[in-house]
């Protein structure tokens, strides 16, 4: 008799599927006897089992693309995850690292932050210098060297980087990483200032604002309490990204925890639940909003009734100046512009924009934006003294907004709006007259007079969008950086690189020529100064 082949051995079967399911399954049909019924029950047994392994021994995580249609895989194992972050040889390895400012601190403190830097591409002609959007604010943060970076999107919230010049002929194997650092989980942006880096984490069950050195990555310190707030769409974690202000970090947990610390130590100096204060509930996706500091203000939108939709407190004691409205809230931040030479916070509730007085909340003017769901997530822009973009995402589009003002009161004007450009998580970026931003996923340029679509190309996902030196830096939603020309002529992608593993919905940050990026699980940075790397 002769004896079985080894693939239909009982024993090499089992090890098989216990070892390798895949390889089991092969094996499985490969043995005769069994029936095709016996086959696929036993197949999608296996299948199963593959899963949790996947899971159970690597990690694996499946989750929902912006899109909410397409899966993105990826590998962490969150018990060894949270050890990396608990291990106290993080935070020694950083008192060891020698401090410094980082480069060229000097010379960025010497310019002011609004100036931008007119520098040329290797090769290229010389660019123009570009300047802020006339209707743009000027940080009213308090004079501090090595503070550009300081709030969502940068020092405007428009997401400009105006600081030092960039290089724009990058490596083909990407730009020189500095660093790479654990992380904790979440959908914050980081702010960069005084040679640190502040953001806010999912720690288990806690959120968790930490310090970061921005020349090593080092963890310097951590201040935290208990909160977490999970959806089956972006998972759990914090979606606020902290502010910074004259030295103290203003955070804001999903769950509506205001903790104001010192920048220098992590120690806290007051504290508020700004859902609770304002008898408010949270949004479906958690607050979102980043703090806006307004001269000795700090202005959040926890969307309470009973005129307590937006609230400004004494930002270095937590006494409440002025609430106003009884609006729902979006997941956009406030931001503090002028128009028409008025000085206004321009806000998005879920239901419309609008201008508000700066002292007391009173509303200048108003225009309805209601979005599918309450998602009015997009930053809007300010064109010009009396020019106003959003957009929207979930089929909504965007619009152009003419604010004028007569008989002493402001009006706002739609000039137009289309379906041309539709921003869901990302904030648009405006140059020389056009902008540019995600299209459901999709980067396209329209110009903004007109709303007419210049281009449309890159498929990139819902990642982020940046500008500097008259290009686009995008992070795509898994985790690669890609450089595009900022031009209404086509679509000119010039280099991408792979920075970050895993779904990434976090803006990027950029100071003093260096570009970090960060997701759930990781931060890295990355050189962007002439001539860094190789």
């Amino acid at each position: 008799m002769l004896a079985k082949p080894w693939y239909q051995n009982t024993t090499v079967l089992l090890i098989a599927c216990l070892g390798l399911p895949p390889l089991g399954a092969i094996l499985l049909w490969m043995r005769p006897g069994l029936g095709i019924f016996r086959k696929l029950v036993f197949s999608a047994a296996l299948g199963v089992f593959f899963v949790g392994h996947l899971v159970w021994f690597y990690g694996m995580r499946l989750e929902l693309a912006g899109s909410g249609n397409w899966p993105i895989l990826s590998f962490s194992n969150p018990e060894s995850h949270y050890d990396t972050l608990e291990d106290p040889g993080r935070r020694a390895a950083a008192a060891l690292a020698p401090q410094q400012s980082p480069p060229d601190a000097e010379e960025a403190a010497a310019e002011p932050a609004e100036t931008a830097v007119a520098t040329a591409e290797a090769g290229a002609p010389e660019l123009q210098p570009e300047s802020v959007s006339a209707g743009a604010a000027v940080s009213n943060s308090a004079p501090s060297k090595n503070a550009y970076w300081t709030n969502f999107r940068g020092p405007n919230r428009d997401g400009h980087y105006r600081q030092t010049p960039i290089r724009t002929d990058w490596p083909s194997n990407g730009l020189p990483e500095l660093w790479r650092q654990t992380v904790g989980g979440g959908y914050a942006s980081v702010t960069i200032a005084n040679g640190r880096i502040f953001t806010i984490e999912q720690r288990r069950n806690e959120e968790v604002v930490a310090a970061y050195d921005f020349n090593t990555g080092g963890e310097l310190w951590t201040h935290s309490w208990p909160a977490r707030f999970e959806e089956s769409m972006g998972g759990p974690g914090p979606r606020a990204t902290p502010t910074w202000d004259a030295g103290k970090v203003y955070a804001l947990g999903a769950t509506g925890e205001l903790h104001v610390i010192e920048e220098a130590t992590g120690k806290l100096v007051w504290k508020k639940n700004i859902l609770e204060d304002n008898g408010a509930h949270n949004l479906q996706w958690a607050m979102a909003g980043s703090p806006l500091i307004v001269d000795d203000m700090v202005l959040v939108q926890p969307g309470g009734s009973e005129n307590r939709s937006i609230v400004a407190y004494n930002k270095l004691s937590g006494e409440p100046v002025w609430k106003a409205l009884n609006d729902t809230q979006s997941y956009t931040s406030p931001m503090d512009v002028t128009l028409l030479g008025q000085r206004q916070i321009l806000a998005v509730s879920a239901s419309r924009m609008m201008g508000l007085a700066a002292v007391d909340g009173r509303v200048l003017w108003e225009f309805p934006w209601t979005t599918s769901g309450g998602g009015n997530i997009s930053q809007p822009l300010v064109v010009d003294e009396e020019h106003v973009f959003i957009s929207a995402g979930y089929g909504h589009g965007a619009a152009l907004l003419k604010i004028t003002h007569s008989a002493g009161a402001f009006q706002a004007t739609q000039v137009w709006q289309n379906n041309n450009l539709k921003c869901r998580f990302d904030g648009p970026i405006l140059h020389e007259g056009h902008v540019y931003g995600l299209d459901e996923g999709i980067l396209a340029a329209v110009d903004v007079w007109t709303g007419e679509r210049a281009w449309k190309g890159g498929r990139y996902g819902y990642g982020q969008v940046l500008l500097a030196q008259g290009h686009l830096i995008v992070l795509t939603e898994r985790g690669d950086v890609v450089l595009v020309r900022a031009t209404p002529e086509e679509h000119q992608e010039l280099a991408r690189f792979k920075a970050i593993d895993g779904k990434t919905w976090n803006n990027p940050a950029i100071a003093n020529g260096k570009l970090i990026v960060r997701n759930q699980t990781e931060m890295a940075c990355y050189d962007l100064s002439p001539g860094g790397g190789t």
